[in-house]
C-alpha cells in the first residue's frame, strides 16, 4: 500500500528558521521538504554535496526557501559550524531537526568490533549533543525561544538482538533529550524525540541486504501491514516542532504504524 502526498501544507511552521541534519536522503530529505512547503526556511546539511544541491533546488522550484551546507557531523567541528550557518544565512535559528545516524550491520553482540561500536556512538548519540549545545545556544542568542526534536528509533525500546549498539545508542538518546526537556524548558525550549518503526528508507535497504526477509518481518508485526513512508515520519517531526505542540516536551513518540502497541 502507498501512501500519496496531496501536497497540502497548513503554514506549520511559517517563521521559523530550521535546521535538519542527515537532509541528503530518506526521512532528512523528507522533512526538509515539509518543512519548506509549511512555510520555514532550512538549513540543510549531511556528508554529501551533491545530495543536499539536490534537495535543495527541489525545495526552491517549489518556492521555498532553503541552502545547505556539507559536513560529517563525525568530525568535533561541524555542528558548531552548521548551526552558526543557519544563523550566518537566515539571522536565526528556532527549530533543529536533529535526524543524522548511521547504522551498523546486523548481528550478534559478540560479532561487533569495537571501531564499529564508537563510530555508532559518534554519530548517533554524541554529535546529536554536540548538535543540540550548538543549537540551544543559537536559540537563546537569536529566536530566544523554540524547539528540537532527535530521530531516535523503535529499536530503543525494547532489546534490539541484530542491531545492538544502534538500539543501545538511540536509548542513550531517549535519555538525553529527557534531560534537556528538563534542563531547557524553564527557557521555553522544548526538546522531543520521535522514534520511527520501519520506513522505507536506504538504511532498510542495506539492513535487507544482510538479512535477507527483514522487510517482510517488519511488516508482518506492524498492524498496519506496510512500511512508513520518510514523509509520514517528517509529520510528526513537523508537529513537535511547530507551536501546535507547545505543550509537548521531554517525549519519545512512537511513529511505527503500530508495531510496538
Amino acid at each position: 500500500m502507498t501512501i500519496t502526498s496531496t501536497g497540502a501544507t497548513s503554514g506549520l511552521l511559517t517563521g521559523k528558521t530550521a535546521l535538519v541534519t542527515g537532509a541528503g536522503r530518506g526521512i532528512g530529505a523528507a522533512a526538509a521538504r515539509l518543512f519548506a512547503r509549511e512555510g520555514a526556511r532550512v538549513l540543510l546539511t549531511a556528508r554529501s554535496e551533491a545530495a543536499l544541491r539536490t534537495v535543495v533546488d527541489e525545495i526552491r522550484a517549489g518556492g521555498g526557501v532553503a541552502d545547505h551546507v556539507a559536513g560529517d557531523l563525525a568530525d568535533p567541528d561541524t555542528a558548531h559550524a552548521v548551526v552558526a550557518r543557519a544563523v550566518e544565512v537566515f539571522g536565526r535559528l528556532d527549530i533543529a531537526f536533529n535526524n543524522a545516524a548511521t547504522v551498523q550491520r546486523p548481528g550478534p553482540l559478540e560479532h561487533l568490533d569495537e571501531a564499529e561500536f564508537d563510530h555508532v556512538y559518534t554519530l548517533n548519540l554524541k554529535s546529536v549533543w554536540r548538535c543540540m549545545v550548538a543549537e540551544v545556544a543559537a536559540i537563546r542568542a537569536t529566536a530566544g525561544t523554540g524547539a528540537i526534536v532527535n530521530t531516535s528509533s523503535v529499536g530503543s525500546l525494547a532489546a534490539n538482538p541484530e542491531l545492538p549498539a544502534y538500539g543501545a545508542m538511540k536509548r542513550a538518546l531517549n535519555s538525553l533529550t529527557a534531560s534537556a526537556a528538563v534542563s531547557w524548558g524553564p527557557e521555553g525550549i522544548r526538546v522531543n524525540a520521535i522514534a520511527p518503526g520501519h520506513t522505507a528508507t536506504e538504511m532498510i535497504e542495506q539492513w535487507e541486504r544482510h538479512s535477507p526477509g527483514i522487510r517482510e518481518r517488519l511488516v508482518a508485526i506492524s498492524p498496519l501491514r506496510r512500511a512508513a513512508e520518510p514523509r509520514e515520519i517528517a509529520e510528526a517531526a513537523a508537529w513537535l516542532l511547530s507551536d501546535r505542540s507547545s505543550f509537548v516536551t521531554g517525549t519519545v513518540l512512537r511513529v511505527d504504524g503500530g508495531a510496538r502497541c
